[in-house]
Parts: C-alpha cells; structure tokens; sequence
C-alpha cells in the first residue's frame, strides 16, 4: 500500500470516530493538524496521538480559519459533517448547513493551494433503496433523508470544483462503519448501540424485523481506503464505495454478538424508522481495480475488538454491571 510519511496532513472531524483512527494512523510518520469543534467528536479520542499531532478546537463553517490551514497543507481529509439520518430529520437545515455549505468553504480555501488531494468522507446512504445488489457506483443515487441528500450535495461540489477549478478530489462512500470509539446515543448505528446494551444487560429494540441487511466495515479498513484514495493517481477524480461486499441481517448480527460476549438480552422488534433502507451491501470491485483496496477484518473479528475495548474502558470507569 502507498504510504504518507513526512507530510503535511489536515484532518478535518479528526476527533471524531472515523477521523481520530486516520490521525492514529498518519501522526507517527506526518505532521498531523486536527480541525473539529468537539460538538459530537472528543479528544479522548485523540490519546493515542497526543503529542504528535497539532489539534485546533474549530468549525469548517469558519472559512477564514480553514484558508489559513489549508495553505499548510498537502492533503486534506475531510470527514467534519452533522452524522446521521435521525439527526438530519429532526433538523434538515442544520445539517444542510454543516455538510453542504463547509463542505464548500473547505473546496474553496483548497481552490488556490497547493494540495495534493481532497479525500472526501461521504456515506452509502446517498443510494436510498437499492434496485440491485451489491451497489455500484452506477447505481441509481435516490436519498431518502435529509442527511443523504447533503452528502450527495457535498459530493457533486467535490467534483464540480475538480472539473472548474483543478481542486485534486477524491470521493469515499462508507457503508456501515464500525469500530472503537464509535458513540452509544440514539444517533449511533446498530452495533455501538448493540454491544453497549450488551454489556449492561439491557433490552434491545430493534427496528423491523430484523432481517434488514447491512454491509459493515472495520473503521481500520475505512482508514487503509482514505490512505489508497489519497495516495493513488488513478483515484483523482474518482469516486469509491467502502465496505466488505458482504450483507449482515441486524438478527445475525446479534446472535454474533451473544456468541462474542457470551450474555443474552430481551430483543423487541418494532417498526421501521423513516429515511432508513430495507438492505445495503456495497460492490467494492472499482476500488478493488483502482486503489488495490481489500478489506482485511472480518465482521466477527472486528466485533471481538470493539468488545473487548468497550469491556476495558467500562472496566476502567467502573461502569461494568
């Protein structure tokens, strides 16, 4: 894999989930600048790499602040955003404003720089629901929710200021990421929610019936994509779906869970949320061909290392039931 070392890296959202598993991985070897304002990410996240790394606690809707970083800088990956469809229902222009309009103000202050290459953090959600599967990047981009509809606003701006003004864009659509410090509200996905409930023996709601389907990727082969995305000149220009390829139902996720953490919880089903997909898995064949990606975790494997992470820091907090 093409490497970064002794580079000048911004890392917008880099205290957040995705962000703060980039900078672990590029601070050792690059001079590492996290941008985030800290509304949903955290700088215990960021442990690993204090010390290393320049963080600066601020917003991607400050443009003054992002033209003077991004002249610092050689490559820039961006992965600031309001997350969630939940979030963006119960306020749509917030989240327009976050995703869409600093999505902008970063395009902008990379407009007459010297940057080697925007990697842009986008989701899977932008497809709506799927006509076939695995989805390819061809497929059909029908968003449900008001989160999808400003990642795919902020994707076509990618490419709009590549085309107009030469800004070097590359464009990564997670499916269903997880990991370490992925958060446990109501806004996080289903398996940092599933392994907290886990491991305080409480019931969980499931919405549905449980036979949704969803194509989850460990945050470190999330991680190895952006590093592909930035690295390879066949990906300027280009857009990728992440994930592994492979369809997890939400009820073969939990049963994997029980045999992970050898405990049983009540399970409720009930009905489906709004702006979310019956089924999701990604075709990774593109960034197969042209980054040379290949996911190297699999769902049980990276469900053991989120566990056993939760199990310590809950050990460490004297949180354990």
């Amino acid at each position: 894999m093409n490497e970064l070392k002794r580079k000048n890296i911004l890392v917008t959202g880099g205290a957040g989930f995705i962000g703060s598993h980039i900078v672990d991985r590029l601070s050792s070897e690059n001079n590492v600048v996290v941008l985030d304002n800290l509304s949903s990410g955290s700088l215990a996240n960021l442990k690993k790499s204090k010390g290393r790394i320049t963080f600066i606690e601020g917003d991607v809707l400050d443009g003054l602040i992002l033209g003077t970083l991004v002249r610092k800088v050689e490559y820039v990956f961006h992965l600031a955003a309001n997350v969630g469809n939940v979030k963006s229902i119960e306020d749509p222009r917030f989240d327009m404003i976050v995703n869409i309009e600093g999505t902008l103000n970063l395009l902008e202050a990379c407009q007459n720089s010297n940057i080697k290459r925007l990697v842009y953090s986008s989701s899977g959600a932008i497809f709506g629901e799927a006509r076939y599967q695995p989805v390819d990047e061809e497929h059909p981009l029908n968003p449900e929710s008001p989160y999808a509809v400003s990642k795919l606003a902020a994707e076509k701006y990618c490419f709009a200021f590549h085309k107009v003004y030469d800004v070097p864009t590359t464009v990564v659509r997670y499916f269903n990421a997880y990991g370490p410090r992925q958060g446990t509200s109501e806004y996080a996905n289903a398996i940092s929610i599933f392994l907290d409930k886990f491991r305080k023996e409480e019931p969980i709601t499931v919405f549905g019936d449980g036979e949704q389907t969803r194509d989850f990727v460990f945050v470190e082969d999330l991680v190895t994509a952006n590093i592909l995305a930035a690295t390879q000149p066949t990906a300027t220009g280009e857009i990728f779906n992440i994930g592994t390829g492979k369809a997890t139902s939400i009820n073969q996720l939990i049963n994997i869970i029980k045999q992970i953490s050898g405990w049983e919880v009540p399970i409720t089903y009930t009905s489906f949320r709004a702006g979310e997909v019956r089924d999701s898995r990604a075709s990774i064949e593109k960034a197969r061909k042209l980054l040379g990606y290949e996911p190297q975790t699999s769902l049980k494997e990276g469900l053991l290392l989120a566990w056993e992470e939760i199990i310590k820091e809950s050990e460490k907090d004297g949180d354990m039931p």
